[in-house]
């Protein structure tokens, strides 16, 4: 089984978020994810300052089997994106929830995150695929 870090939250389309505890996240794709793409080669994020809704398409993930939409776990403005992905998309492979974010987002709406699976629920989800 994928490591589940417990105090992310996730989408059912494999993003995890985690609470930064300023009114800000940051968004990454899963263990389960990477895992399943194979080896990133490239990886398209959002621009810095955009607007974002939850569950808006964010960005695009490539591997050499295929290509993958990000979606955005909530609504609010792009604070920053992982620039290091750009001229290593493997960190998302060797640490998706450690050198592998995507990006950062300061909530419009907080209690988007209350709306997100916890650990239990995304491990029954992929335990399913």
């Amino acid at each position: 089984m994928s490591e589940l870090p417990e105090e992310l939250r996730y989408m059912e389309s494999h993003e995890w978020v985690r609470d930064d505890g300023d009114g800000t996240v940051t968004v990454g794709i899963t263990d389960h994810a990477q895992d399943s793409l194979g080896d990133v080669v490239f990886v398209e994020l959002p621009e810095v300052g955009a607007e974002i809704n939850a569950g808006d398409e964010a960005g695009v993930v490539e591997s050499v089997k295929a290509a993958s939409d990000i979606y955005s776990p909530v609504s609010g403005e792009v604070l920053a994106i992982n620039e290091e992905l750009e001229e290593a998309p493997e960190n998302i492979n060797n640490s998706p929830y450690g050198d592998g974010w995507f990006f950062r987002v300061r909530m419009a709406e907080p209690g988007e995150l209350d709306k997100l699976l916890d650990a239990r629920e995304y491990g029954a989800l992929i335990e399913d695929e």
